[in-house]
């Protein structure tokens, strides 16, 4: 199964959890387009206590900006259409977005496009903060008007019951996992959460390969 994760907006922690999702779902990693260094490649791969293969960006930017701001600023033109997902070992894939799932990729498509293009399940990663519900059902709303499935939420950062019920009420899909704040964020701890989360990732995206 490929899988899209994205999230509410930047600095949401998508990296960590894609580590974690790679790992717990013994899955292959790939970042389509990346703005700045290091790379998102680079970090998840560190943080992986399992070696995977890396899987070259399609769009390696240098600014850490909107992919489009980048590719203006070197004279690069982001073309969906030339994005094909790369052959891959393992039979699961995350597939990590930049950014929000509204962040340009140039004049007229999205960073949602690609998982619209692939017609991926997505994984949404909503960070608790004052306003994240707006957010996320803003995202949300984004994500069923176009028609595609919403896999699950993974909510990231201190506990917040009542704001977490309200977004799932809304969604329409259930949570994941909730990740706390992690003292380290190192291979060790990527570990111990993958290995907390993985029975029930298996079971509530319907992956049928759980060893």
């Amino acid at each position: 199964m490929n899988i899209f994760l994205t999230a509410i907006g930047t600095d949401s922690g998508k990296s960590v959890v894609s580590a974690i999702l790679t790992e717990a779902l013994q899955a292959d990693y790939w970042k389509p387009i990346q703005a700045g260094f290091p790379t998102d490649t680079e970090t998840v791969h560190q943080l992986l206590p399992t070696k995977k293969e890396k899987l070259e960006e399609a769009y390696l930017l240098k600014y850490p900006m909107s992919p489009h701001a980048s590719a203006n600023k070197e004279g690069v033109y982001v073309d969906l259409e030339t994005i094909k997902i790369p052959s891959h070992k393992n039979e699961n894939m995350i597939i990590e977005g930049a950014g929000g799932i509204m962040v340009p990729l140039n004049n007229k498509d999205m960073v949602i496009d690609i998982a619209e293009k692939f017609k991926l399940p997505v994984i949404l990663v909503s960070n608790i903060y004052l306003g994240n519900i707006n957010h996320t059902l803003l995202s949300i709303n984004e994500l069923k008007r176009r028609g595609l499935k919403l896999a699950g939420i993974v909510f990231n950062g201190d506990r917040n019951i009542d704001t977490e019920n309200v977004i799932l009420e809304h969604a329409e899909a259930p949570c994941l996992f909730h990740l706390p704040q992690l003292d380290q964020v190192t291979p060790d701890s990527i570990k111990r959460v993958a290995e907390e989360v993985r029975p029930q990732l298996y079971q509530l995206l319907n992956i049928e390969n759980y060893a």
